[in-house]
């Protein structure tokens, strides 16, 4: 695939409309569906934020946006993807929700079509299940925000054909990104690294060990990383940072990768971080 093409979209979130901007950037014909029109209205919205703040800063010209635009279109009826050379599910994580999205997928699609996932948790051999052609089912893990964020991980499930990883990684280099290659293990690579040095500073700020800004800039300035370990806590979502703890722990118990009781007190009362306008921090607007 040396060109995008013709690619769908299942979920119009944050992830979904920053995949569909992505790969509309890079020239392809993006088709994104969610079953509310009242979700793809936010989208729309929120990809003309996007583009308007892309034209400001001068990294795009008025008429490049328009024609990025041009190339999105927005759809209730998942029939419309079904001429789709890849279609990427982005919903959230729920496997019954994602499994039964595959098992339409599969009905709808060509068999030379690939179906992928964004999933950051769940087996991509769980979803494979639901399809019939396991073969042509793969992960593609976005990492948040999709258009500033290059790196995408190619999760190659138990069943996943040579063909579709060679695919999958090849749609990934063509919107402008980097492909690494991963087993279908719960955290890929990114999540199984990232998630024990989050959850040890969710730790060190319950216990009462340090404030979340000495914790914050104590990683920014003594480790050089660009932002401390809560503050990029409320940037991924606590929600999406609980479910992932969740699998880890789930597949291998190993206690580093529990959620700590302050994680699930701040979820349940819908402190999700940047998104919801409270986690750690506060935010305005």
């Amino acid at each position: 695939m040396s060109e995008p093409g013709d690619i769908g979209v299942i979920g119009a979130g944050f992830m979904g409309s920053g995949i569909a901007e992505s790969a509309a950037r890079a020239g392809a014909r993006v088709r994104l569906h969610e079953p509310e029109q009242a979700a793809l209205d936010r989208s729309r919205a929120r990809l003309s934020t996007s583009l308007d703040r892309a034209v400001a800063r001068g990294k795009m010209d008025r008429e490049a946006a328009q024609a990025l635009t041009d190339r999105i279109s927005f759809h209730t009826d998942v029939e419309a993807l079904k001429d789709s050379e890849i279609v990427i599910e982005a919903v959230f994580e729920d496997p019954e929700v994602k499994g039964s999205i595959f098992r339409a997928l599969d009905e709808l699609l060509p068999a030379s079509s690939i179906i992928a996932s964004n999933t950051s948790s769940i087996p991509i051999a769980q979803l494979a299940s639901w399809t019939e052609h396991p073969e042509r089912v793969v992960g593609l893990h976005f990492f948040s925000p999709v258009p500033v964020m290059d790196l995408v991980e190619v999760v190659v499930g138990l069943d996943s054909s040579d063909e579709t990883v060679g695919k999958a990684e090849a749609f990934v280099q063509a919107i402008g990104k980097t492909p690494i290659r991963t087993k279908d293990r719960s955290g890929f690579i990114v999540n199984m690294l990232l998630v024990p040095y989050l959850m040890a500073a969710v730790r060190m700020y319950e216990d009462g060990f340090a404030s979340r800004e000495d914790i914050d800039q104590g990683m920014k300035l003594g480790a050089g990383h660009p932002m401390g370990p809560l503050t990029l806590c409320d940037f991924i979502g606590l929600d999406v940072l609980y479910a992932v703890c969740d699998s880890l722990y789930e597949e291998f118990k190993r206690p580093e990768y529990a959620p700590p009781p302050l994680l699930k007190r701040m979820v349940v009362s819908g402190h999700h971080g940047r998104k919801t306008g409270r986690g750690f921090y506060a935010y305005a607007g």
